[in-house]
């Protein structure tokens, strides 16, 4: 008789059934059974968390070109340092100062902050520049205010004395007392700092300064210390960011004595107190509580990669006031691809730091926390991918099955170990 198709069909059936009058049906059996399920839902829910979960796969490789700009955010304490003696700046790999961007979006903020590290009334816009860094731009100013016979100087004098008898109270257009250029304007008092500093001009006196005369000096904040936190962009070139003394410290007139060309000046006695204090009481102790480099993460992209901010929240104090923290940074373009077609530009960094004693006289430089940064050649980028539904189902069948498998052959190996026992047991009574 010619055999059908389902007769055939039927013959290569390699997963034929087991009639229940066969099965044997055991404890261990159900056990076994019910960890197999347990085991099986743990897998499935593993695979598709593995496969259909978003992750990230990195490159490295030479970056073709530099990137157009280092936007920088900061916020340091300084316990022991009163805001009016701190002053913060960026010098170029050559030494020469570098040129802030600052605009709405980028500025900088100081803080007065009082022996428990409380605020003290409302910040304030912190001046960039004029850092003293060298103990020789001490003796600079030293040899500066001691010459009274020095033509700029007299012309400063004579032109901020003019200023001054025709200075009108019009808050839209502020004087700059001398140092500003034509129709500038200078509203506040860190634009009259910049407008002297840009002439390379000490100001003699700021209590004359109109726009100055909110500002506390430096007495009226002794004990206290000063939050610093903003936001700038730097250059790519490398380069370093720090705080360091005032190059316009602001002293009391106790210390100041006529100068017969027109204005006041600094005796010597105050120069050399300036010169102590640079040391005495710049105590350089600090908590570094943010520093970042490029566009900040989202959340679940930093917690996903663990990416942190190395020097977020260290704190370094130093036993006296002659220390020089330095900290050299190695600053990683980064470049984070999503998987909806948009892409943030960032950096990362990674720091090596180095403590100095700095004496007076050594000429190894003044106090003062600097951030010495480097950009690197290398560009990491993160791709964020899934790895899809055909992964995830050739998982699930791959785990699925044998977990399948090996708990049946621990079934079946329990179920012979039973049966032998028992044959033991009944050929013993038998016999």
């Amino acid at each position: 008789m010619k055999q059908s198709y389902t007769d055939y069909f039927r013959s290569i059936d390699t997963h034929s059934p087991i009639s229940s009058e066969f099965r044997v049906r055991t404890l261990s059996g159900a056990l076994i059974s019910i960890f197999t399920l347990v085991l099986t839902i743990y897998l499935i829910g593993s695979e598709y968390t593995y496969n259909l979960t978003p992750t990230f796969l990195d490159h490295v490789h030479v970056m073709p070109q530099s990137p157009d700009g280092l936007e920088v955010e900061f916020d340091i304490t300084f316990q022991h340092i009163p805001c009016a003696l701190l002053a913060t700046d960026a010098n170029d790999p050559t030494g020469q100062s570098q040129s802030f961007h600052i605009d709405k979006n980028h500025r900088v903020w100081k803080h007065r902050l009082d022996k428990n590290g409380n605020t003290i009334g409302h910040k304030s816009r912190f001046e960039l520049g004029g850092t003293l860094i060298h103990e020789d731009q001490l003796d600079s100013l030293k040899a500066a205010k001691e010459s009274k016979d020095d033509s700029t100087y007299a012309t400063q004098q004579q032109q901020q004395g003019e200023e001054l008898d025709e200075a009108d109270d019009e808050e839209d257009c502020g004087s700059c007392y001398g140092a500003g250029e034509e129709d500038e304007c200078c509203n506040t008092c860190d634009d009259v700092k910049r407008a002297y500093r840009r002439k390379s001009w000490h100001i003699p006196d700021i209590s004359k300064i109109s726009q100055c005369a909110h500002m506390l000096r430096t007495s009226n904040e002794e004990g206290e210390g000063c939050n610093v936190h903003g936001k700038i962009a730097l250059s790519t070139g490398g380069g370093n960011l720090h705080f360091a003394p005032d190059r316009q410290w602001e002293k009391e007139g106790a210390n100041q004595v006529q100068n017969p060309l027109g204005g006041l000046f600094l005796d010597l006695n105050s120069i050399i107190e300036m010169f102590n204090d640079a040391y005495e009481q710049f105590n350089v102790s600090h908590t570094v509580n943010k520093l970042t480099f490029g566009r900040s993460m989202p959340d679940e992209v930093r917690n996903s990669l663990n990416l942190t901010s190395q020097l977020d929240g260290v704190s370094r104090t130093v036993a006296d006031g002659y220390g020089m923290f330095q900290y050299y940074l190695q600053v990683i373009p980064t470049k984070y691809q999503f998987l909806n077609g948009t892409s943030i530009e960032t950096f990362q960094y990674s720091v090596t730091e180095h403590t100095r004693h700095v004496d007076p006289g050594s000429n190894r430089g003044l106090p003062g926390v600097f951030f010495f940064y480097e950009v690197s050649a290398l560009h990491v980028e993160f791709e964020e991918y899934v790895r899809g539904y055909s992964h995830f189902f050739t998982g699930v069948c791959a785990a699925v099955g044998g977990a399948f498998t090996v708990m049946e052959m621990l079934d079946r190996k329990m179920f012979d170990l039973k049966s032998a026992n028992a044959r033991t047991v009944g050929g013993g009574v038998l016999g």
